[in-house]
């Protein structure tokens, strides 16, 4: 992805690109847990992080469906420069902390820390009006549409990934500065597959 210190504006998700179809990927679709150490360009990020939760249409609508069109799931990506939100409507990444911070999603499964990018999903609950049973739920199967996506996603395009409930959820909220209202609930490494 290249050297860069501040917010990135992403190029446009491109809707062109050569991909199997969606009954292929979900008859070929695995986790993977190697991965090549070829970096994502801008333009593959950008298409990743639209297809995980990007905007469809109208700017109110995503990707990936949620309860009461709320969208409570805050997406951050992690990369060996830094670590920064996934702004949908913007298309851009946000900055929120510098350096690589890979470690903190990897926790004790050292595979994930090689993987050149990291998407962590966050469940902000301020968004549903506070923190409650009903609201757990929710953005739990939320959390599950967005790691959908990003699972298939990356088989029809050549890239893998796993989904994963483990990480350094402390470390990772002091990073992001979440309040006690938003919690980190899943990630995805992302690459491409080991030669």
């Amino acid at each position: 992805m290249g050297s860069f210190a501040q917010d990135i504006v992403l190029p446009k998700p491109d809707m062109q690109q050569k991909a199997m179809s969606v009954v292929e990927a979900l008859a070929t679709r695995h986790s993977v847990r190697e991965y090549d150490t070829r970096q994502l360009t801008t333009q593959e990020i950008s298409n990743l992080c639209w297809a995980a939760c990007g905007v469809t249409r109208d700017n109110d609508h995503r990707t990936a469906p949620s309860a009461m069109n709320r969208k409570e799931i805050r997406l951050f990506v992690f990369t060996a420069e830094g670590t920064y939100e996934y702004l949908a409507v913007e298309n851009m990444l946000k900055q929120v902390a510098k350096g690589d911070n890979r470690q903190l999603v990897a926790a004790n499964q050292a595979f994930a820390a090689t993987a050149p990018v990291s998407l962590v999903m966050v469940m902000d609950f301020e968004r549903f009006g506070g923190k409650n049973e009903r609201s757990v739920m929710m953005a739990c199967v939320d959390a599950g549409n967005v790691s959908e996506n990003i699972n298939i996603y990356c088989q029809a395009v050549g890239l893998c990934t796993v989904p994963r409930a483990t990480m350094d959820t402390k470390g990772i909220t002091t990073l992001l500065k979440l309040s006690d209202q938003q919690m980190p609930i899943m990630n995805n490494p992302v690459g491409f597959p080991k030669k």
